[in-house]
């Protein structure tokens, strides 16, 4: 596609337009340099960002169910992975753009949702074009296949000046790479290769995908960091012995892909320049809250509120199971997997602080 002028005449927008932006976007918590805009945020990726783009799947990777939801906005369980909001909404929030950021897939999606962003994130999809086959969940291709039907909508909408402006100024977010390292790599890829040589063709998988975002538009990507796997509940039921510790050879292996990964995006960004390719730890910031638990006021680190908190995910955590936890609030974990709203939320508040300067 090619790049138009960034400063369209607003008579090329629609009225409608100008107004729905007006009425729905939101105060930013965080302040942006002047001048500049952040009109919609376009994410990528896996559960921690899937609002429910797999709820009309057959597969096992969804969570449109109770207690999923128990503490989102009148307690519905919308398909997102956790008791409540999730990275994605808390990012679009802070950077003043709306309260909620929609699955592109919800068949309650509006139009007008386009110009402020989508996601299509996939829960248990990954850059290994197998990890999205073992739960039958779409692929990073069927996300960038739905993101070129995106901007053909939008087009539709707004033109394609002003289509290219949104592109180059909003945030796109990829979050991937648990999956494959968890469960890809230590399951069955790990017969074929060195995970440094796995870490290797992660990294080339990640690159390609967000150089072919690049093409279509995008001028500001962040890309999150591995997570210190070892340290899921999940994990350290499956490998962390009778005290059920953190296991040190997926933290090792989170480590490892971190590195090589924020060195991919720093290659990119001197072939790049136009563009902005930033690595976003999260790794650090939420082992931190793990072994600091006292200082957030959290609890229970090593099991999630779901359940035993031991195992339970997706379609094992559910309302027939009578052990989930009275008070959330004491939890990092909401099932075995993903982390509470309350832990999104710190995170996402350290994040966006210490990065947004980096888009501009």
């Amino acid at each position: 596609m090619k790049m138009l002028s960034s400063s369209p005449s607003s008579s090329t927008i629609p009225l409608f337009v100008s107004v729905f932006i007006i009425l729905c976007s939101t105060e930013a918590l965080v302040k942006l340099p002047d001048n500049e805009t952040v009109p919609a945020l376009i994410v990528f990726g896996d559960s921690i960002v899937d609002p429910g783009n797999n709820n009309d799947l057959v597969s096992v990777a969804k969570c449109n169910f109770p207690p999923y939801g128990r503490d989102f906005i009148g307690g519905i369980p919308t398909g997102r992975f956790s008791n409540g909001k999730i990275p994605s909404d808390f990012i679009a929030e802070e950077l003043g753009i709306k309260k909620l950021l929609p699955a592109y897939l919800d068949p309650a999606l509006q139009p007008s949702d386009l110009l402020t962003g989508v996601s299509f994130a996939s829960g248990a999809s990954g850059y290994d074009p197998l990890t999205p086959k073992i739960s039958s969940v779409f692929s990073l291709s069927d996300q960038l296949e739905q993101f070129k039907e995106y901007i053909g909508k939008l087009t539709a909408m707004v033109g394609e000046q002003r289509t290219n402006t949104i592109l180059s100024k909003s945030l796109f977010l990829v979050v991937q790479s648990s999956n494959d390292i968890a469960t890809t790599y230590f399951d069955i890829r790990k017969v074929q290769y060195d995970f440094a040589s796995y870490a290797d063709l992660l990294v080339t998988w990640a690159s390609s995908f967000v150089k072919e975002l690049y093409g279509l538009g995008a001028r500001r990507i962040a890309v999150f960091s591995a997570p210190p796997l070892g340290c899921l509940p999940s994990q350290r039921s499956l490998a962390g012995g009778i005290e059920r510790e953190c296991v040190e050879k997926y933290n090792e292996a989170s480590k490892l892909f971190n590195t090589k990964l924020s060195s991919g995006l720093d290659s990119l960004n001197t072939n790049f320049p136009l563009a902005k390719f930033v690595y976003i730890d999260i790794y650090n910031p939420l082992l931190d809250i793990i072994q600091n638990p006292q200082k957030s006021g959290f609890e229970v680190v090593n099991k999630g509120c779901c359940g035993t908190g031991l195992i339970e995910v997706a379609v094992l955590c559910n309302q027939f199971n009578p052990f989930t936890c009275n008070d959330v609030t004491k939890y990092v974990f909401w099932d075995s997997y993903h982390p509470t709203e309350r832990v999104y939320k710190i995170l996402i508040g350290e994040i966006i602080h210490e990065y947004v300067d980096s888009f501009f």
